[in-house]
């Protein structure tokens, strides 16, 4: 059975995005786990990072936003770069199939933002060609291990 499989809806029908939301969150928190990570989600729909990780000797703490994309879109980022926090932001598309991650720090988000204007309303976008960078792509050793690598 393919990944995918279990995720099949009827014609037209929609996954909820709570639910893809959650298939990148926890595909986050395993990668950054098989780095030697202590991965922690933060209170879901709370205004702040989505993820807290932590070496095992507590001396390195990084926080993480994560945006889940079920296919390769551009993400929302609102109607300003304010939400723009933590130290990296981990981008997955495609997460109901094989989910392509893509590691940016914060700085990196809001200068490859495209603004939008319609009807008097601002919004900021990151459109996949700005994210889709090979610098970008898999790029979790940008984040790194949480440790020695004898102590993975």
């Amino acid at each position: 059975m393919k990944a995918e499989e279990g995720f099949q809806q009827g014609p037209g029908s929609k996954l909820d995005p709570q639910i893809v939301g959650n298939v990148g969150l926890y595909y986050c928190c395993y990668k950054l786990s098989l780095m030697g990570w202590n991965v922690m989600p933060t209170a879901r729909n709370a205004r702040g990072v989505d993820l807290i990780a932590y070496s095992y000797d507590a001396t390195r703490l990084v926080s993480i936003q994560v945006k889940s994309l079920s296919k390769r879109s551009a993400v929302p980022l609102g109607a300003s770069l304010d939400k723009v926090m933590g130290h990296y932001w981990v981008i997955l598309n495609q997460v109901l199939a094989t989910p392509v991650a893509y590691v940016l720090q914060p700085a990196e988000v809001t200068a490859l933002a495209k603004r939008q204007e319609k009807d008097g309303k601002v919004s900021f976008w990151l459109d996949p060609p700005q994210y889709e960078q090979d610098r970008f792509r898999e790029g979790w050793m940008r984040i790194g291990h949480a440790g020695p690598s004898s102590q993975l």
